[in-house]
């Protein structure tokens, strides 16, 4: 059965007249991106390519921790007891981020990309080159205490961070949402309201299609679920002034030993979560929101995340693994709220 969720909001602004669709692509953040419109029969689009493509290139040469040269690069590389004046939109999401790491309680934190790296999920000592080790109890102690002890400060007024040493900022489970946000307001301002955008299977909608239907996307399902394993039916979400994100233990993870591990990382502990999540989703207005939230909620796991998300209010939906190869399907009362029944 296919289950459908609505905006409580719906906006009765109609795409232009005789709409068509235009669609554009590309490369950007090791992932692809896309973007469909409704646009005028006659509107000016050839421009848009060129242009999406340049707002994501700004963005990596901001925040990537991949490119060494980014402005995140150079604060990462930057002398103990410096402050380091940021780019506005890497202050923000830097700012942002910091935030739901104070109100996850620490279950993301964008300063421990020295954690990350251990575990060999960063740009350098990957965890599938052949000389990978995985981290000692000792090397994880130490960035643990670092990371407890040198904490990042911002000063809004000069917007400047603080690199207290060896402090290690990893934007990537909120620059894919953030970029996301960032098209959009970006084809809001060349005049296209009505659009659908995505980055690495992360979505933003707003407006309608050219008729009048909202840009409908399927909530994404658990990548190795067994042919004949249980699990929860489908939910169709109508993108309509919304984003959602979803983050999966199925995406990226390394067995060593026989153990699996995951690349997403409990900062509290330095290891590798080890819950029987499978996959959260948050459904927000912004995109970033949703990606940063997704990843603290996989953290705290099914219980301690659906209590968090009910004191956030955030629209959330827990895949839980069950012993015998099924899934269970736990709603926040926010999400429940958007089901058309």
């Amino acid at each position: 059965m296919r289950r459908v969720l609505l905006p409580h909001d719906i906006s009765d602004d109609p795409a232009p007249d005789g709409a068509v669709l235009r669609d554009f692509g590309g490369r950007s953040m090791g992932t692809s991106w896309s973007v469909r419109l409704a646009a005028a029969p006659d509107a000016g689009c050839a421009h848009l390519q060129d242009g999406l493509q340049q707002q994501l290139d700004l963005i990596v040469a901001e925040m990537s921790h991949w490119e060494a040269e980014s402005d995140l690069g150079r604060f990462n590389r930057a002398a103990a007891g410096s402050w380091q004046l940021l780019p506005p939109a890497f202050f923000d999401v830097l700012s942002f981020a910091l935030g739901v790491a104070r109100d996850s309680g620490g279950a993301y934190d964008p300063c421990a990309g020295a954690l990350v790296n251990l575990w060999g999920f960063g740009p350098w000592g990957r965890f599938d080159q052949p000389d990978f080790v995985a981290p000692s109890m000792d090397e994880i102690g130490i960035a643990r205490a670092q990371l407890a002890s040198h904490p990042v400060q911002l000063e809004r007024h000069g917007r400047r961070a603080y690199q207290p040493g060896g402090v290690q900022l990893d934007l990537s489970a909120v620059a894919k949402g953030y970029s996301v946000d960032r098209l959009s307001h970006y084809l809001k301002a060349q005049g296209f309201a009505h659009h659908l955008v995505e980055v690495g299977g992360e979505l933003r909608g707003a407006g309608v299609k050219p008729d009048g239907q909202p840009w409908w996307v399927m909530l994404e399902q658990v990548a190795d679920a067994a042919p004949a394993a249980a699990v929860p039916d489908q939910l169709v979400l109508a993108l309509h002034g919304l984003a959602v994100a979803t983050s999966g233990d199925y995406r990226r993870y390394f067995a060593l030993d026989g153990k699996r591990y995951s690349h997403t990382i409990d900062p509290r502990s330095g290891m590798p979560i080890a819950n029987d999540l499978a996959s959260v989703t948050v459904v927000h207005a912004q995109c970033m929101a949703a990606d940063a939230w997704s990843t603290a909620l996989t953290v705290l796991g099914a219980s301690d995340g659906l209590r968090l998300a009910e004191l956030q209010g955030l629209a959330a939906r827990f895949v839980v693994r069950q012993a015998d190869g099924g899934f269970t399907e736990y709603l926040s009362s926010h999400l429940r709220g958007m089901l058309d029944e």
